[in-house]
């Protein structure tokens, strides 16, 4: 039991801000790591297929649907792995979700038929499935939802890190280690990129605790101070062997539930779908040269991360989410209006892009944090987890549909589509938030540091 001296020493502003400093700096960094392998383990492969198209007798279309198959295998299996992850902690589930998929990542180096492709592109989705819902479930556990944005905006910043690191190192990888020791770039690409999730995986199962309970490098008083400020559903919510089919039943009864599910659907969806073709579009800006392609895409990711700090820290000021998400939309979609507008023009195309990132980047924060907060402790295993499939199955359509209109010579119907799902994912936000408590978020909350002051 800590002595009432100390919690009197820790209590206050400063004193809670320095536990709860104390804590990211211990697990936010190495998610932060594991995270940015993850999403460029899913980008990649639009910088691998320029080359891959080369040297393998691939269709476009077979890319797309490589792509796609990904995020099936993703869809299937982000419940289990969530819920298992409330078995067995934290570390054993992010050793085999990473151990596997950076083996199956580098074995992408490998492929020479379209099935062989296929089958190691759903098997990485299957294996990677419940990192990101399992990563935000893990950060509930260390941060009260009034804390609890600022957790998840910067774990969720290492998918713009990774997304401007991407393009560089994809293009470096591509021309200068093309035929080295007998290997194609493409194929470097996959083992350069795939290989470090098994370590990260390795170093992810010595270094995080499973829970506060668990941390030794928090004391006694500092670990009370934090239960006290953690949500008390979580002390009362039922052991997890009992609690999962029963919170996965009530959620299926939430109407408002499915709104947000084709929400996330159609936002991830379009997201994934820019991200997987921006290297192609960018082609058609003329631009050629794989690292010059690369150099020109950390622009937009630039403007992401802009867009996320700026968009995100205004909203936790003004304690809004609805209309700034709204908002998100509208900026990406006139981005994307920008770039058809520029008819390939390379400068104007970089800006409409770059606005569009701007926008897009920061929704995706946003809808997360409105996730955690509507989700009762009970049910967060499997809501995250479900939400997070249905964007993913989003992600697996929509690359798909739209490197068919590409395919058959119709860009601008491809930015068509994606303009109107980013202004469609936007409506359904603010059908889904009306219908929520409080109407213009989630849940009212407090500053994070207003219980100590008063």
């Amino acid at each position: 039991m800590a002595r009432p001296g100390n919690l009197v020493h820790l209590r206050g502003a400063a004193g809670m801000g320095a536990i709860y400093r104390k804590v990211g700096w211990h697990l936010l960094p190495l998610l932060m790591l594991c995270h940015l392998v993850a999403y460029l383990d899913r980008v990649n492969l639009g910088f691998a297929q320029l080359q891959m198209k080369q040297t393998l007798p691939f269709a476009e279309p077979v890319y797309a649907w490589g792509a796609g198959l990904f995020f099936l295998g993703y869809f299937f299996f982000s419940v289990p792995s969530n819920l298992l992850l409330e078995r067995v902690g934290v570390r054993k589930t992010l050793l085999r979700i990473m151990l596997c998929w950076g083996l199956v990542a580098a074995a992408g180096a490998f492929v020479r038929t379209p099935l062989q492709f296929y089958v190691l592109r759903f098997a990485l989705g299957l294996f990677e499935a419940g990192f990101y819902p399992g990563a935000i479930l893990y950060l509930t556990y260390w941060f009260p939802a009034p804390r609890r944005g600022r957790a998840i905006a910067v774990f969720g910043s290492a998918v713009l890190v990774s997304g401007t690191l991407a393009g560089p190192l994809c293009g470096l990888i591509l021309r200068y280690l093309d035929q080295w020791h007998g290997l194609l770039g493409w194929q470097w690409l996959f083992l350069l990129q795939g290989l470090p999730a098994v370590l990260l995986g390795l170093l992810a199962w010595a270094w995080l605790p499973d829970r506060p309970d668990d941390a030794s490098w928090l004391s006694p008083a500092e670990l009370q101070l934090m239960q006290q400020e953690l949500d008390p559903d979580q002390a009362a919510a039922p052991p997890p062997g009992r609690a999962g089919r029963a919170a996965l039943a009530a959620l299926l009864r939430d109407r408002l539930l499915y709104l947000l599910a084709l929400a996330t659907f159609v936002l991830t969806g379009a997201s994934y779908a820019l991200v997987f073709w921006l290297p192609t579009l960018m082609q058609g800006w003329g631009l050629r040269d794989p690292l010059q392609l690369g150099l020109y895409a950390v622009l937009p990711n630039l403007a992401g991360i802009a867009g996320m700090l700026l968009i995100c820290r205004h909203s936790d000021r003004q304690g809004e989410r609805r209309w700034h998400f709204a908002a998100c939309m509208l900026l990406a979609a006139g981005g994307l209006g920008l770039v058809l507008a520029a008819n390939n023009d390379l400068a104007r195309s970089l800006a409409g892009m770059s606005l569009a990132a701007f926008g897009a980047a920061a929704a995706a924060p946003l809808f997360t944090t409105i996730l955690t907060e509507y989700l009762a402790p009970t049910r967060a295993a499997a809501g995250l987890a479900l939400l997070s499939s249905c964007g993913i199955l989003g992600a697996a359509a929509s690359p798909a549909l739209a490197g068919l209109l590409r395919a058959h010579g119709q860009a601008g119907a491809m930015l068509h589509l994606l303009i109107g799902l980013y202004l469609l994912a936007g409506l359904l936000l603010l059908l889904a938030m009306r219908a929520m408590p409080g109407g213009h978020s989630a849940q009212r909350q407090e500053h994070p540091d207003s219980a100590a002051h008063s």
